[in-house]
């Protein structure tokens, strides 16, 4: 195997295993969101400083997932980088066009909807997968 194709390996070895990192820090994040939300009601009973622990756990947690998404974003090399990018402004943009008006007409209680941050979550993630797809989709 040539030079190249060893740099090529070595680059792409790196970047599964930060791809990896990040997938584990994201599903314990999950995990510490799911015992924050869950704990009080199911595992004890509203006791205050158990919730306290999985709040603080989950910023912890929260922490160690930025800190590999960091990470991760300057593993990718530039084409890479901007299809990230370009999908996570994306997914700005349209989460600051739903909340706001969304935002507003809750107020003036014209929508009525539960779970608004579950939502919120659930658009950002799509727009976040679609958008990121179309650019590397559209690169190829």
């Amino acid at each position: 195997m040539n030079e190249s194709g060893t740099l090529q390996n070595s680059y792409h070895s790196r970047t599964l295993k930060n791809i990896l990192q990040l997938a584990s820090w994201a599903g314990v994040w999950v995990g510490t969101c799911a015992l924050m939300a869950l704990g009080p009601r199911y595992l004890w009973n509203k006791d205050l400083i158990f919730t306290q622990l999985a709040v603080a756990l989950n910023f912890c947690v929260g922490v160690g997932l930025v800190l590999a998404h960091k990470k991760y974003l300057a593993s990718l090399d530039e084409l890479q980088r901007k299809v990230y990018l370009d999908a996570l402004g994306i997914t700005v943009g349209v989460v600051l066009i739903v909340a706001i008006p969304y935002a507003v007409l809750d107020r003036y209680n014209i929508v009525h909807l539960d779970n608004q941050v579950s939502g919120l979550m659930i658009l950002m993630s799509v727009t976040f997968l679609a958008s990121f797809f179309y650019g590397t989709w559209r690169y190829r």
